[in-house]
């Protein structure tokens, strides 16, 4: 990694919000569709991100870090530094997150080769992680995109591991064809309404109920 002027690592980890939020809309201008918000993620809807975490979380996964509000949140939570796995693909966002925390793990990366990442990096091994907190846009994906996040993602969940997803949308932004493919079951968490547009949480997991098998019996 390249490094960090001192006095540019010290303006950033004070978080200058003009200048965090003004990186982030020029990443939207090139690309809106991949970032799905006009500005950051607001520190409620973090907050609503947050509470959904298992107690108490010990490694936690972040996709699409964005300006860093959710890793912001994660560290105040608790959650250490080499807890923590911070991915995001667009490459000035990718910077910005390095030098705001040069103390976590931050990858530049795509989410659908999660579980490469995670062994690349040597985070974890598979199973070992308790949440994934997800900032990327699934609205605007396809179901095949969907499909191979969501997959990627609860390759490296524990069993009892939860993926944390934001919405704009009224309901889950997660194909219900997509959910019963993976074995998933989904709740809604909590809603942000002072966030800029309103956002709801949704958590995602895997389905607790277990196929009951046939059992032949034979007549003597």
């Amino acid at each position: 990694m390249t490094p960090v002027d001192p006095l540019l690592r010290d303006r950033l980890a004070k978080a200058d919000p003009s200048a965090v939020n003004w990186t982030f809309f020029r990443q939207w201008l090139k690309n809106p569709i991949g970032i799905a918000a006009l500005s950051p993620s607001s520190r409620r809807l973090a907050r609503e991100m947050i509470d959904q975490l298992p107690e108490p979380p010990c490694r936690v996964i972040e996709l699409g870090g964005g300006t860093g509000v959710f890793t912001r949140a994660l560290l105040d939570r608790g959650v250490l530094p080499e807890d923590l796995l911070v991915v995001e693909l667009n490459s000035e966002l990718h910077r910005l997150l390095q030098q705001r925390f040069p103390e976590v793990k931050v990858v530049r990366g795509n989410a659908m080769e999660l579980k490469d990442i995670v062994e690349r990096e040597e985070f974890c091994a598979a199973g070992e992680v308790d949440a994934i907190l997800s900032g990327l846009g699934l609205l605007s994906m396809s179901r095949a995109t969907q499909r191979r996040i969501l997959s990627a993602a609860f390759s490296v969940l524990g069993a009892k591991g939860r993926f944390i997803q934001f919405t704009y949308g009224p309901v889950s932004p997660v194909s219900r064809e997509v959910l019963t493919e993976l074995g998933l079951g989904v709740y809604r968490g909590g809603v942000a309404w002072r966030n800029v547009p309103p956002a709801a949480v949704y958590v995602y997991t895997r389905n607790r109920s277990t196929p009951i098998r046939a059992i032949r019996t034979h007549r003597r």
